[in-house]
């Protein structure tokens, strides 16, 4: 019995260690294992985290070179490129390229198109009215001496009995009369120089800005007020003030 009890014992205390053992091996084993795989874990997660703020940043960055980018270009190319190629083409570049010179206008004609043209009493005259040719193109041209000017009736469907002006004499020197871009020929006319009784049935001035160089359709018609009386007209050369002007109309029918 004794025996028995000794092998149990034995046998019991032997199966404690071996739990025991297995206990502590467990426990280590597990703080090992437990240590490497929390390391494991930290590194991953850290690095998780270090790739999605990476990555965060990387989409932010792209984001916002994508926003910058295409705001630049848009920006860039598109508006402010767009308006200095306007600018400089446009305004500075057909200013800039233009010939401005006399000689140059003498060979070139004006063009209609390259024209503004406008009527309007003369102040402080009751008979007298500016005809002003404007220049818009971008380089000098040439007008014949004065204006092509007649008078008569708007609805008139025969107008060979128009009132033309008398104009200056003895004219010559320059082939032309030379316009620089942005400025304007002034020529004036006077209706009634005398202010005696006049015809009563015109109401209309038609101006052809060039008579030696632009056809008839290039003609434009302007409306006189009702109270006009024409008698006598005189018309005077292109001249650059209406001062200038003015002594030029009183010198015309004279040689």
């Amino acid at each position: 019995m004794r025996t028995i009890r000794s092998r149990k014992h034995t046998a019991a205390l032997g199966a404690v260690t071996a739990v025991l053992a297995l206990a502590l091996t467990a426990c280590g084993g597990g703080d090992e294992t437990g240590t490497k795989s929390a390391g494991s874990a930290d590194n991953a997660a850290s690095a998780a985290a270090s790739t999605d703020a990476t990555q965060s940043s990387d989409a932010t960055n792209a984001t916002g070179t994508s926003k910058a980018g295409s705001t630049a270009q848009n920006t860039g190319v598109t508006k402010t490129g767009a308006g200095a190629s306007k600018t400089s083409t446009s305004k500075g570049g057909s200013t800039a390229s233009g010939n401005t010179s006399d000689s140059y206008a003498y060979k070139h004609p004006c063009k209609s198109g390259d024209l503004s043209v406008r009527v309007y009493p003369r102040e402080g005259s009751a008979t007298q009215q500016v005809i002003e040719v404007n220049n818009t193109g971008a380089n000098s041209c040439g007008l014949s001496y004065f204006p092509r000017v007649s008078l008569g009736a708007s609805k008139a469907s025969d107008h060979s009995g128009d009132i033309t002006p008398a104009v200056p004499g003895g004219l010559g020197g320059a082939p032309a009369y030379p316009v620089k871009p942005k400025t304007a020929a002034i020529a004036v006319i006077d209706l009634n120089p005398s202010s005696g009784n006049g015809l009563t049935w015109i109401n209309e001035m038609n101006v052809l800005a060039d008579g030696d160089h632009m056809p008839n359709a290039d003609t434009q018609n302007f409306e006189l007020g009702p109270d006009v009386k024409v008698r006598d007209p005189k018309l005077g050369l292109y001249r650059g003030t209406v001062a200038d002007a003015v002594s030029s109309m009183k010198s015309a029918g004279k040689s």
